[in-house]
């Protein structure tokens, strides 16, 4: 098993890695696909459905525009909003959608995506059709993709059949698991982040390793920037007002007083999450870390380790995302990191285990210790639901971020005290995530049909 850093730590925009960036992935390649298609030259119209999840929640994830965008050929990792927001302009006007190696393909995002709000598609809770039609009606070419959460995108295909893009034993340190990771980095000497360095590199050069990795955390560090420096309502209608300004500007009057309480630190991180969900709710790039729900926990406790920790090194930053993606990997290829699959547990819960596990590996942790700060983290998170209110990433989305930094700070701590032996191994804890997102109730996954969602204040 190997997924990359960079696959677990991805560049896009907000507010959903599985309900913004997956759609406008699969967009992409579903024109990818038409384009090879023998018949493309007859093809004369696109329509894309939603099912599930996306179709609950997909308005206020602004999953309709992500479809729109993508099909104009917008990537999220290349996004440019303000000539995005011209084409959408301009699309909304010709409703045609014009690429090379494709004849014009009529597509108007008003009609021709259509929510479906009925029984989900079988291969999971994310499930979008596209469909490609000539000029008297007839289906040409028509594909189904799910997104499975942080922004990855399968066919039905791949879904039912997955199959491995390279073997798992070519890769240096192939552990699929906690207990084949620890086994690997006692039997080598080697920390979690050195191993997961060797994979990589076996992978790219390290050079391309080092100044990715750099790229990611500028990225992650100029979204809480951002963020504490924004006002204002965010959009969707709820009329949830940014917090993390005010908030910043209390702390720095405080800690320029010396007037700081002894909790402080908890809301410097709270502040630092806050920032990044607060951009990511408004449209804003993120990182996905493992998901843009969830893409707060991570740069703030990372964040928090170069501002608050005595004896900081910031070329470790590496070894941090290192060690947090390991346990990332980890979790989505035993359980879920998608909360419309296993709920909120598998976003911030998710988070936080990465980030705890990181911060550990930058104070000096162990392996073993690592792998203690990761379950602690996860076992507090697990039942947790996913019901945003009006499908929105922000209430409690936000908040939420807030919090899974504390969470995975002080499971770090927890970890750092002890030896690294613990009751409940991290494999164990991952299954019983698992189980439980098996078993929630299918209205507290990402609906917006339970909890939360549906005890709102009456206006």
């Amino acid at each position: 098993m190997f997924l990359s850093v960079f696959d677990v730590f991805k560049i896009g925009i907000g507010p959903s890695s599985s309900h913004t960036m997956g759609p406008m992935t699969a967009a992409g390649h579903f024109l990818d696909l038409l384009r090879r298609d023998p018949a493309r030259d007859r093809a004369a119209a696109v329509k894309a459905t939603l099912y599930g999840s996306l179709a609950f929640t997909g308005k206020g994830h602004a999953t309709d525009r992500a479809v729109a965008l993508g099909l104009l050929g917008w990537t999220p990792a290349a996004f440019d909003f303000d000539a995005a927001e011209r084409q959408l302009d301009e699309l909304g006007r010709s409703h045609l959608l014009r690429h090379d190696g494709l004849p014009p393909l009529a597509f108007d995002p008003a009609t021709d995506i259509v929510f479906d709000y009925g029984p989900p598609l079988p291969g999971h809770a994310n499930g979008l059709v596209f469909c490609a039609r000539d000029s008297a009606g007839a289906e040409l070419l028509s594909e189904t993709y799910y997104s499975i959460g942080g922004g990855f995108v399968v066919t039905a295909q791949e879904r039912e059949a997955p199959t491995a893009s390279t073997q798992t034993s070519s890769w240096p340190y192939p552990f699929a698991n906690a207990a084949t990771m620890l086994r690997m980095a006692k039997e080598s000497g080697l920390s979690i982040a050195a191993m997961k360095r060797a994979n990589e590199i076996h992978l790219q050069p390290a050079e391309e390793v080092e100044s990715g990795l750099a790229r990611l955390w500028s990225v992650m560090n100029d979204c809480i920037e951002r963020g504490m420096n924004q006002e204002g309502e965010l959009p969707g209608g709820l009329r949830v007002r940014r917090r993390a300004a005010h908030i910043h500007r209390q702390l720095a009057a405080e800690k320029l007083a010396n007037r700081s309480q002894p909790h402080a630190s908890t809301d410097w991180l709270s502040v630092y999450a806050m920032a990044v969900n607060e951009e990511n709710a408004a449209g804003g790039r993120v990182v996905t870390s493992p998901t843009n729900g969830a893409a707060g926990v991570v740069p703030a406790v990372l964040r928090y380790y170069l501002d608050h920790c005595v004896g900081a090194e910031p070329e470790k930053v590496s070894d941090f995302l290192l060690t947090a993606a390991a346990i990332g990997g980890l979790i989505k290829h035993n359980a879920s990191i998608s909360g419309a699959e296993a709920g909120c547990q598998g976003e911030v819960g998710s988070a936080a285990a990465m980030a705890a596990a990181g911060l550990c590996a930058v104070l000096g942790g162990s392996p073993a210790q690592i792998e203690n700060a990761a379950e602690i983290a996860l076992e507090h998170h697990l039942g947790m639901t996913c019901d945003p209110a009006a499908g929105l990433v922000q209430v409690p989305c936000i908040e939420r971020n807030g919090i899974g930094a504390i969470k995975a700070v002080a499971a770090a701590s927890l970890a750092l005290r002890g030896d690294g032996s613990h009751f409940m191994p991290l494999d164990n804890c991952i299954e019983a995530m698992r189980q439980t997102g098996e078993a929630m109730n299918e209205r507290f996954k990402e609906t917006s049909l339970g909890g939360l969602a549906v005890n709102l204040p009456e206006c």
